[in-house]
This record gives C-alpha cells, structure tokens and sequence, in this order.
C-alpha cells in the first residue's frame, strides 16, 4: 500500500520501520506502477518490497489478472492502467511473480489469498505479533549483553572478511568457468533492458535518458566492481545503480548483495561471471574503449563497447513522458 507521495524521505523510512516491526509483507499489485522515486528511478511500492525482501520477510504477493485489467479499461477507460511507467511495470510484475504470489480478479481472490497464505505461514512459521509494553519484562541485563555478543560478532565478521579479502588477493586468478556463447547471450539480454534515469544528467529539467543495462555495466564498471552502496547519504547515480540497476544484473548472477557487518547498509557488487562478463566485452570489442566516468560525476555513462556479433547494438535514445499519462 503506497501511503506516501514523491520526494517524501521521512514517509519511507517510517514505512521501512513498520515492514521491520512486521510478521509479513504483502504485496497487491494492480495495473498501475505507482509514484517514482527521483533517487532511484523505481516506485515506493517496488523499494519497499526490495526492501521487505532484503530483511529476509516472510513475502507473498496477489497481482491482478489481464483479464480483471481489460475489465476494468472497459469500465473506467484507461486510467486503470500504466501509461507512464510500462516497462517498468512489467519488469516488477515478473520479479514478483517468481516469488509466492497468486492472481486475482476481484476482491474475493484477494481475502481467500489472504486466508489460505496466512494459515500456512501460522504453521510454519513463528510469528511474534503485536506485544502490549506491559507484558514485557525487564530484559535491560539480557540487552546488555546482547550488545556484547553483537559487537563481539562484528569483530569477528570484520576480521574473517579481511582474510577472505587477503586469500583472493594471495591466489592466482582462476580458469574462467563460463563459455563464450554463454556470455554472449547474457550481453545480448542485457543489451535488450532498458532503464531510464536522470541520474547522469546535470540539467533536471532535460527529459529522461535511457541507456540499455549493457551499457552501464561496461561504462560504470569500476563502481560496479568496487561496489554500489544504499547509504543515506548516497550519490544519486550510486543509488540508481543500486536499486534499478544491479537487481537486473543479480538476476543473471552477475551481481551480488553484501551484507556488510557494523553498519545499516548494504552493497552490490560484481560476482566472478560479472567480472567475466566485462573480460569477454573486452575480448570482442572493436578498438579500446574510452575510460569509464569517475565514481561520483553526474555524467552521461561513456557506451559499451561492442560485444561479439551475436550482441545487438546498442545506442541511447531521450525518452519523452507520454502526452496525458497517468
């Protein structure tokens, strides 16, 4: 349920402090995308259920029917449905629906989903509910040293990633696991995604560009590499990496979500085929290509250079709003 309107940050993390107090986070999804984050370039509904997924909730999802949609168009006419947002709309459909979800055409589907999902979570799972403060006892020893155990085990976590870090470094780099025609049809899908953003763009009042996910992941390749953070205090082209860009790429495991330990926040970064993938473009490119922009400049992504010739093309095209979109 979208409680909030564009731009309105405090609202958000309200909302992220209730999907943390929750049991479950469940997800309506109808025939409209929603407002968009200017930050992320990806709706309120979509980050929180990004968000929902990344403290591992307990998630299902009710999406409406074509049919129930051509239903309602006849009914309503066509501001029951995306006009502004379509691709977007239809990426976030086909991430919901390969987690627990179920259809609906009206609000009869919806309370059986409801029912029938809860009941077995009941079962399986162990839920803690809404607690009145008086029934709480006094738990301020057993905190304190819950605190000890969590510092204790950042420590721990720090230094075992450190020597991660330093074994990678001391061992020679492996035999690549991934055939060429494997990475050549990952690079020609990722050269058929598209996503918008004025994330590159100095001149906000410019229509929106769209690049092509091959693209940015050759130009932005050192960010990408070293790791696109979701900090407050974030870039806006750092934070359009992070919730548009790499969940795309994690799709085809060629990223990967960090839990980094002794802070709030989270990063992506490249996986190995990730890495491979880069290394393949390189192999096939035409002439070398221009070096990628610096991590923070709010810049146009320098294009990627040209995969193997079973790759499409790529270019990048303005998009313009819709005249009358919803």
């Amino acid at each position: 349920m979208e409680l909030f309107s564009a731009g309105s940050e405090s609202q958000l993390e309200t909302i992220r402090r209730w999907i943390d107090d929750s049991d479950v986070y469940m997800l309506i999804l109808g025939g409209r995308y929603g407002s968009v984050d200017p930050k992320t370039s990806l709706s309120y509904t979509e980050l929180e259920y990004d968000y929902a997924i990344s403290k591992d909730k307990p998630i299902f999802a009710v999406v409406i029917t074509d049919a129930a949609i051509n239903a309602k168009v006849k009914v309503e006419g066509k501001d029951v449905i995306e006009m502004e947002y379509p691709k977007e709309l239809k990426f976030f459909r086909e991430k919901v629906l390969t987690k627990i979800s179920s259809f609906f055409a009206d609000t009869k589907d919806i309370k059986l989903a409801v029912h029938e999902t809860m009941a077995d979570y009941a079962k399986r799972l162990d839920f803690t509910g809404w607690v009145s403060g008086k029934e709480l006892a006094n738990t301020s020893a057993v905190l304190e040293e819950l605190a000890r155990l969590r510092q204790e085990k950042e420590a721990l976590l720090t230094e075992i990633t450190q020597l991660k870090i330093d074994a990678a470094k001391s061992t020679n780099r492996p035999t690549a696991k991934w055939a060429d025609e494997e990475l050549r049809e990952v690079s020609k899908i990722l050269g058929e995604i598209e996503v918008s953003t004025k994330a590159f763009i100095k001149d906000k009042t410019q229509p929106a560009n769209s690049y092509s996910v091959l693209t940015l992941i050759a130009a932005l390749r050192d960010r990408l590499i070293t790791g696109v953070a979701n900090k407050f205090d974030a870039s806006e082209s750092d934070s359009f990496l992070y919730y548009n860009v790499c969940p795309k790429l994690e799709i085809y495991e060629l990223a990967a979500l960090e839990k980094v330990s002794g802070v709030q926040w989270q990063r992506y970064r490249l996986t190995s085929k990730g890495k491979a993938l880069l290394a393949f473009l390189d192999k096939h490119k035409a002439k070398p290509a221009p070096p990628p922009p610096p991590a923070q400049a709010a810049s146009t992504p320098t294009p990627a250079p040209t995969p193997a010739p079973a790759a499409t093309s790529l270019r990048r095209r303005s998009v313009t709003k819709p005249a009358g979109g919803a």
